[in-house]
């Protein structure tokens, strides 16, 4: 007599279709959480939610855009000053412009003019020749008179030091 196969698996081992059923209960979450994520960074949940309103987004648009400031640049004056160059003669001449914001952080800035030159010359004089090679160099120098102008000009803002002349001897 020929076996006959038996719709039923064995005793010991797994049922047929046990298999996909633990792949479709584990795979059914993250394929919902998938399809909520790309809906909610889409902007199609908030809306349905209610989360956006119509209103408030018109009232955005409506409103106009701030005119940007225009940038005001004040002259400092030519600072000349040796540099930290043991053994030998070594100067730096300096020509400048401040960068602010306004009107009237320019205005505070020419009043703090004189403790501005005397920070600078004395930062200058500190300084290797070597230091200033390069546009590293220029660019740590820039950085650090921003620093000594915004700390001597405070509250004005200085937003940048423009070199019109750098001289290194």
């Amino acid at each position: 007599m020929a076996a006959k196969k038996s719709e039923e698996p064995a005793e010991g081992g797994p049922p047929r279709g046990g298999m996909k059923k633990k792949l479709i209960l584990l795979g059914l979450p993250l394929v919902l959480a998938g399809i909520g994520a790309g809906l909610w960074f889409g902007g199609i949940l908030p809306g349905m939610l209610g989360l956006h309103s119509t209103e408030q987004g018109a009232l955005v648009r409506a409103e106009p855009m701030p005119a940007p400031r225009q940038p005001v640049f004040v002259a400092m004056p030519d600072i000349t000053a040796n540099l930290n160059a043991p053994g030998r003669r070594a100067f730096i001449r300096l020509k400048s412009q401040m960068e602010v914001s306004g009107a009237q952080d320019a205005a505070m800035l020419q009043a703090a003019m004189p403790r501005l030159v005397d920070l600078f010359t004395t930062y200058l004089r500190e300084i290797r020749p070597e230091e200033l090679r390069g546009s590293v160099g220029t660019h740590r120098l820039r950085e650090e008179l921003i620093a000594r102008a915004n700390i001597a000009a405070a509250p004005a803002r200085i937003t940048d030091v423009l070199f019109t002349e750098i001289l290194v001897q």
